[in-house]
């Protein structure tokens, strides 16, 4: 796929999957033996385990939704800003529901092959979310 391509199946993920919820399509834009990378250390391997993920961010802020604020792709790599926004209204790991709005910032890498995913490395601003959600002081 050229890099444009590529690109394209990246805004096209994150409007299908995580902005309208579309988890049945995570089969056509993740390899079998997909990994994911999460900021805190956790690995998951496998499309049921980032379905999983994904259901249970879109459940606890279930009006989520990325911005890409900037994007570059080379050779077999995109990278990107992003931003999301979106309001808890449902208990977001072990955090019971607060109706605060909120908005993070953050930074993907995904490596692309055969026009799926492979592999992520994610990375967000987790102390800032938390400060908004009023768990860590500001």
């Amino acid at each position: 796929m050229s890099l444009e391509e590529n690109k394209a199946l990246v805004r096209r993920f994150l409007e299908e999957v995580w902005n309208k919820g579309k988890l049945a399509l995570v089969n056509e834009f993740l390899a079998t033996d997909y990994v994911y990378h999460h900021p805190t250390g956790m690995v998951l391997h496998g499309i049921e385990k980032y379905k999983q993920l994904v259901s249970e961010v879109r459940t606890a802020f279930p009006d989520i939704h990325f911005t890409i604020d900037d994007m570059v792709a080379e050779r077999d790599k995109v990278v990107y800003r992003w931003t999301l926004r979106g309001t808890h209204k449902n208990e977001f790991r072990g955090i019971p529901p607060t109706g605060k709005t909120v908005t993070m910032w953050g930074i993907f890498i995904d490596l692309i092959a055969g026009g799926k995913f492979v592999e992520s490395w994610d990375r967000y601003d987790t102390l800032g979310l938390m400060r908004q959600l009023g768990v860590i002081p500001e």
